[in-house]
Parts: structure tokens; sequence; C-alpha cells
């Protein structure tokens, strides 16, 4: 296979950021020209102090742009461009942080992958950052944070996925807490993208869908050394509905899903292709990309082989990371909507119907059975990984059907526990402190447990201090973000005010925010109101912090936030100890993460197949009070935080009230207690020792990088892969 490792990332697009960078850079001034090219790469959103030089410039006008590098530098107001020309330090602080981009922009990607291709990463969502609001929640971020940490490795990869318009939908809430959904348009022109094009020409290419040939185009966008490529339908060739394929994430018409699917799979193999980039390694993150699969073997079919063989071809060069552990989320379609959407792939793979069928089919052969994108992906790679220790056990359970005669234990499916990437999500206040006591270049061996063992000997007080820094800073933005979010739903103005007084930066802060499917329960926090109000609003006092997202047609989430909202509007008192944030992202979940003292996590197990905000959290010094689900379940040790140890079967009623019961016990015997056991010195010294051990146990085990170091060495190939045979019926 032809090596193209050394030159991949500059064939899709590269010319045409570095020509719109270019443009930009003609709008301003000599002291922030660098600043344009430094725009068009994501490099600078995890280098620290990166995201403040822009911030220096013109703070409010940062917020309004949304963290949006190249909208913000557009819509710079001359004067203020003018008095940015004359700030002597911040164009020296301008000069470093382009210095420091394009010094690791330009070493090349490394040759761990040297006589291959590089790895092609299709996944259905990247949360890379907040102002590219192509995500929903932990899926993308998971995936943002895996092509940050192939740049900071110099890996080879490149990425493809989709650009959705109108994104995930944007949230508010009503004076009842109910959510109300609204999408936002995203213009291409005003983020930091390109689109690709070849001889001068933007580059389409086409996919038959439904019977028809729908054409896209391909935008770029530099997350460090990683081209993101993304597939883009709003073009003058499609109708409106065909446009409308690549308008929203996660569409609730399943036709809609079905066209997004064979966009990801089969356009971004033609995509690549038409590009020249030979993968040696495709892997599919989730089962959405699945018809990559086809698309590759159609192409080997054409060469000459038969679909068996094209098959077997295949399954060397595709892997598969499955994220949900829940039978009913891994979706099926009745055999004519799949066969109605992509109508020429079992006759390009020489296959009739139902053999054709068979391949996304638990039981190849039972015609009664819905075919699944799950299954399609499962059969046709090589090796096949869960996102954590016990959900590789769910997988395996749920799976075993698809390889008739072995052992549930023996089902070929392993595990790959997700990471966080720590430089994206470390606060201010921890860097700092680690930066003093750890050894000089520890974050670039952070999956090294040797790297940590420091963290045992630092002071508490300082430990303690940059704790209470990481929370003030915090309380600081939820009031901010409270009194915006008041005056939104259109509250009192008094109430408004009060957002100004709304939480304490003194007082014990619990956070709780992710995607709100029912499973998550984030109505355990509300389930015992006169409970939670003695807790709460007791002496000492408790405050809690939550946010997320319910899909559009997801009642029973968009119930469960609700009753937190109530229970916080039924008292004063409870008004100032919880808050519930507006329009949850990525940008709202770093702010949590960093500054609250304890994450709270309250899934019903198994449904959590892994989670990352609370490895986040721990990075930050928090702990954490969570169901042994997911990460929790294999990073609890009795030592570094709290578990409930959630009963898996059982009437959910009973459950529910079980682990809420449970939740509120440690709450008030363990956790209040020990913050609040002060030395003469002031600092909660059995505290600070249970965020060491937190660090020190999970800092290197959860990080993104001792994440990519397994998938290297256990699922891409370059050591033994993980799971590897055992094909599937």
């Amino acid at each position: 296979m032809e090596d193209t490792t050394t030159d991949f990332g500059n064939v899709a697009g590269a010319a045409d950021v570095a020509a719109r960078a270019a443009d930009l850079a003609e709008q301003l001034p000599e002291g922030l020209e660098p600043l344009a090219a430094v725009a068009y790469n994501y490099r600078w959103s995890w280098l620290p102090g990166g995201e403040d030089v822009f911030r220096e410039i013109n703070p409010h006008r940062w917020e309004l742009s949304g963290g949006n590098p190249v909208r913000f530098l557009s819509d710079l107001w001359p004067s203020t461009r003018a008095h940015a020309d004359r700030d002597v330090e911040l164009k020296e602080r301008v000069r470093e942080l382009a210095a420091r981009v394009a010094s690791e922009l330009g070493t090349p990607p490394g040759t761990r992958h040297e006589g291959r291709g590089p790895v092609a990463y299709l996944c259905a969502e990247y949360g890379v950052h907040a102002s590219l609001p192509i995500y929903s929640g932990g899926l993308g971020v998971l995936a943002g944070d895996t092509l940050k940490e192939a740049s900071d490795r110099g890996l080879p990869l490149v990425a493809v996925g989709l650009l959705y318009r109108r994104g995930y939908h944007r949230q508010r809430l009503d004076l009842s807490g109910r959510q109300l959904e609204y999408w936002v348009v995203n213009d291409p022109k005003s983020l930091p993208m390109a689109r690709v094009s070849v001889d001068g020409a933007p580059l389409k290419l086409s996919v038959d869908i439904f019977g028809r040939p729908t054409w896209f185009q391909l935008w770029r966008v530099d997350v460090g050394r990683v081209p993101l490529l993304l597939i883009d339908s709003e073009v003058p060739e499609n109708d409106q509905v065909q446009r409308w394929y690549t308008s929203r994430l996660y569409e609730g018409e399943r036709s809609l899903r079905l066209a997004q699917y064979a966009l990801l799979g089969i356009g971004g193999v033609r995509a690549l292709r038409a590009l020249g980039v030979e993968p040696g390694l495709f892997h599919l993150n989730e089962g959405h990309p699945a018809l990559a699969a086809l698309e590759v073997a159609a192409g080997e079919v054409e060469q000459g082989l038969s679909a068996e063989e094209a098959l077997a071809r295949v399954r060397e060069r595709f892997v598969f990371t499955t994220h949900t552990p829940v039978a009913a989320g891994n979706e099926t379609y009745a055999r004519d909507e799949l066969l109605a959407a992509v109508p020429e792939l079992p006759g390009r793979l020489g296959l009739d119907e139902e053999s054709f069928l068979d391949l996304f089919r638990t039981a190849p052969g039972d015609g009664d059975q819905a075919p699944g994108m799950s299954q399609l992906a499962i059969r046709v790679s090589r090796a096949r990984n869960a996102v954590s220790e016990l959900h590789g056990r769910v997988a395996r359970r749920m799976w075993q059907p698809l390889f008739p005669g072995l052992e549930e234990d023996d089902v070929p499916i392993g595990h790959v526990t997700n990471g966080a990437h720590l430089p994206t999500f470390l606060s201010r206040p921890f860097r700092d402190l680690f930066d003093r006591h750890l050894a000089e270049g520890w974050d670039r061996r952070a999956g090294d447990p040797a790297t940590w063992e420091p963290v045992l000997s630092i002071p508490d007080a300082e430990l303690w201090d940059a704790r209470c820094r990481a929370r003030e800073r915090l309380i600081s933005y939820v009031r901010r973000k409270s009194e915006h979010d008041r005056l939104q739903r259109g509250e009192e103005i008094e109430y408004v005010r009060g957002a100004a007084t709304t939480l304490d930066a003194g007082v014990l802060t619990l956070g709780f925010a992710r995607r709100l499917a029912l499973y998550k329960r984030v109505h355990l926090l509300a389930r015992d109101p006169e409970r939670a109000t003695r807790i709460f609003a007791g002496d000492p006092p408790v405050q809690l912090v939550v946010a997320g997202k319910a899909h559009p047609r997801d009642e029973d989430g968009k119930n469960a936030l609700r009753d937190v909202f109530a229970l916080k509007r039924g008292s004063a008192e409870l008004a100032k100890r919880i808050v519930v944030l507006e329009d949850y992202d990525l940008a709202v979940g770093r702010e949590l993460v960093a500054g609250c003292d304890v994450w709270v996590n309250l899934p019903r197990r198994p449904l959590e197949a892994s989670g990352t905000s609370g490895m986040k959290a721990t990075f930050n010094g928090a702990l954490q009070l969570s169901v042994l689900d997911g990460w929790w379940a294999e990073a609890y040790d009795g030592s570094n935080g709290w578990a409930i140890p959630a009963d898996e079967g059982g009437d959910s009623e009973a459950v529910d009230e079980h682990d809420a019961q449970a939740f509120y016990d440690l709450l008030e015997r363990e956790v209040v207690p020990l913050f609040h056991a002060r030395g003469q010195d002031g600092v909660p010294h059995g505290w600070c020792e249970l965020v060491k051990r937190a660090l020190v146990t999970c800092g290197p085990r959860f990080t993104t990088a001792r994440m990519l170091d397994d998938y290297l060495e256990r699922v891409w190939g370059v050591g033994a892969p993980l799971a590897a045979g055992g094909r599937a019926g």
C-alpha cells in the first residue's frame, strides 16, 4: 500500500485554508495579522493562554462571537483594531502565540504507521470547540478529543464528518423549566474552515440516495495537525430536501438519518478517494458511518473480486467502536427503508437484496429481523471495542447472537476505556499548580503514572488554594450566565438581579452536566424534595449547578429537567443554592468541570457506556459522587471518591428510590462533613488527601494519552489487534 504518512495533511484543502487566512490577514492591522493564520486552526484552543490573547483584544466582543476567532477578528471595530495595534505588549503576545502554533504545525506527522496510509476516522459528530457546533454530547466530544490527541502525537490521521448547517438544537427554558428548542444557521464563511477545491474549482461529488444523485461539497477544518473533512449537501445541484440532509444533527425523521449515514459512509470514502488519500485503516466511531465499508468493498468488486473476497479484504482495514449499551439505541430499519436509501449498493456488491440485507442482520437468513448499522459495523470489522471494561461485558452479552457457537466471554469485543483531553479541560489554577510541582514537560507524559506521583507531595494549603480559586471562577461565571438566562426567560427584574448573589464562592459546590437522556437520571437530585431541601438549604449549606439538554423528541428527559427546576423554584432558600444553566454546550461544560468540588453522576447501571465529564472534573481537583457505572466502575478504589453501588436489575422505581437515598446519605454523612473538617489553618486536610488520591489514581488512566496508546497498540494494529478474528455469522 502506498505510504501517504508524510503529506496527507496537505492534500485536502490545505491551500484553501491558507487562502482564507490570507484574506483575513489583509483586513487586520499589522500587529494583529499573525492571528489570521492562528484563527484558522483550532490548535490555539488548547494552548495555555491561547484564548486569552483573543480575549484581551476585546473581552465583550470575544464573548459575543461565541469564541469563534474568525468571526471575532472579522467583526472588530476600527477603533478596537487601532487600539490593539498600539498595544506593544499585546502585539508581542500575538507574535508569541502565532510562533508557538506555527512551530507545532511545522512538524510533520509521525511515522508510527510508516508503510501504510493514515487512519481515516469517521464519526457523525465532532466536539472540537463550542464555536464549531456540529456535536450534541459525549460521542462528539470524545471524537474531538481524539483528533486533538492525535495532533499532539503527530499521528497520521484524517477525520470525516458532516457539516450540519443548523447543528444541534439550542436550548431555552420557560418560566416552568420546560425546554424550548431553536436552531441557528451556521455560515461556513464565518467559521474557521475552507471549502476544498481541486484545480481551482470547488470539489463536488455525489451519492445515489433514494434513487437520485445527491451532490455534496467538502469543507476542511484544521484541528492542529489533523484535517477534519466535513460533507455538506447545501449545493445548488440538490433540491430542497437533499440540501436539508446535512442541516441538523440527529434528525427525528428516519429517512433523513439514513440519508446522513449514506453521505457520511459512502460519501466519506468517495471524498478520500477523490483527494488521493488511501487510508491504511478505517475507524468507525459508532455505527453511523458503517456504509463506508460497503463502499470500499464495492470498489474491490469493481476490480474483479467477488463480494465475499471483497468483504474479507475490507475486514483487514476496518475497526469499530461501539458506544451504545442499549439494544434500542442501536437503530434498525425496515428492509424497504434501507433498500430505498441505497438502491445501487447491492448491485455494485454483486449481491441480491436478501444477501445484502443479511450483512445488517443479527441472524443472516432471518427475513423477519430488521437490519441495523451496528450489526453491519461489527460484521465488517476485524476488531471491535466497547468504551469501558463494564461496557465491554455488556456489549459481549448484547451482541453474542452475532457470533453463533461462541460463549459470551469469547465474543470478540474488547474494550478501550475512554479518556479526556487534558490540555483542553485543565483549568488555569490547576495547570499552574502542576507546573510548579510536577516535572518539566509533565503534560506530554500524562499517561505515565510516574508523572502524577509528585501530586502526593503537594502541600495541602496549595492544593486547597487552587481548588478555591477554581471554584471562585466558576461562581463568577454562573452569576453572569444566570443573569443572562433569567433575562431571556422574562423573569422579574428583582429575581434577575438576584443572580448576582446566587451561590457562594466558599460553599461546597456540586456539578451535574450532561446530555439529558432519562437513564442519566437527573431527576434523582429532586426525588425527595424534603430531604433535598434539608441538605441544600441546611447549615452548612450545599450548592448545585445543573446543565443539560434533552433531545427535542425526548419528553422524559425534558420532564426530568423540569423536576430539578421545580425544586429550586419551590423555596427561596433553594433558589439561592440550586442553579440550572441553559443551553449546555462545550463552553458551559468546561466551566463546570473546572470549578465544581464534587461531580455527580447518577446513571442507571449499566447504561452509561463510559462517560468522560467526571474525568475532566477530576483533572481539576473535583471528587466523584457517582453510581458505579462506566469509567467510575473501574476507577473507584475506595479511597479516591464516593460510589453508589447500584443494582442493575429489579423494578426501576425501587432502584431509583434506592440510588437517590444512597446519594443523599453519602452527601449528608460523608461528603459535607469531610469538606468542613478544617484544620487550624482553615484547610480540609482529609478532603485534600482524597483529591490527591483521585489525581494520582485517575490522572494517568483517563486521559486521551492513555486511550490513544491503547488504540495504537491494541486496535489500530501497531501491536496485537484487540479482539481480532471471531468473524460474525
